[in-house]
């Protein structure tokens, strides 16, 4: 089994998260720096930053309802507080699945189940994401057109998404969009893109999965049902 693959499995990190881990070098099988490729085989020793590494007995799966000011990290070399702070006392060890920036709230999923977070965030699979924004002023057809079609950002086209306008006044716009993409801030530079600034940002659904009933800054764990929506995804 790839290292990757095997960190993810053993709730280490998302897929994603142990490739970067390998990259910093704090990866180690039987003592020695692995790299991208190497494979783990049955009795070999795992360490991370010199810890050993257990395969994971079960999976748990958990949703928050993500305030601002806090980061979707397992540390912060900037001390700032981190998603995991709000996580119930004596949970196994999880990691966030994605994430939201430190002033964007709202669904955020947790897990040890390394298949499933690579699933839910790897661009080739197209899972859904919803989103409540709230512009600096009123946002016009044209422009919701514009992003609809797909705009420039960073340099590469965005994918056609869905967008309903909720409220417009004098003011501000209210809109949800629906992007099947994950790329660094993309809805708020999507909206830059048309000359709009987001005030407010909100996550409110991954596929048909919703934060009803879950107030700001609360965690549950995932039904049974709920589980079995995402693994078919």
């Amino acid at each position: 089994m790839r290292i990757n693959k095997f960190l993810a499995e053993s709730g280490v990190a998302s897929r994603r998260g142990a490739d970067k881990l390998i990259e910093e070098g704090v990866v180690k099988i039987n003592g020695k720096v692995c790299d991208l490729g190497t494979e783990v085989n049955l009795g070999d020793n795992v360490t991370v930053h010199g810890k050993p590494v257990n395969t994971v007995k079960k999976y748990d799966y958990y949703i928050m309802n993500k305030p601002k000011g806090y980061v979707c990290t397992v540390k912060d070399d900037k001390g700032r507080k981190t998603v995991m702070d709000l996580l119930p006392p004596k949970t196994e060890r999880l990691f966030p699945v994605g994430r939201l920036d430190y002033d964007t709230e709202g669904l955020l999923l947790f897990t040890n189940d390394g298949d499933l977070a690579f699933k839910l965030t790897h661009p080739k699979n197209e899972v859904t994401k919803t989103y409540l924004v709230k512009t600096e002023k009123p946002i016009t057809e044209d422009e919701l057109n514009k992003l609809r079609a797909g705009v420039y950002i960073d340099g590469v086209k965005t994918k056609k998404c869905k967008i309903r306008l909720i409220e417009t006044t004098k003011n501000y716009s209210k809109v949800h969009i629906t992007i099947s993409e994950g790329k660094n801030r993309q809805v708020r530079k999507m909206f830059e893109s048309v000359k709009h600034s987001v005030d407010f940002l909100k996550r409110i659904k991954i596929g048909d999965l919703t934060l009803t009933g879950l107030d700001r800054g609360a965690v549950r764990k995932l039904t049974p049902v709920e589980v079995d929506y995402l693994l078919n995804l």
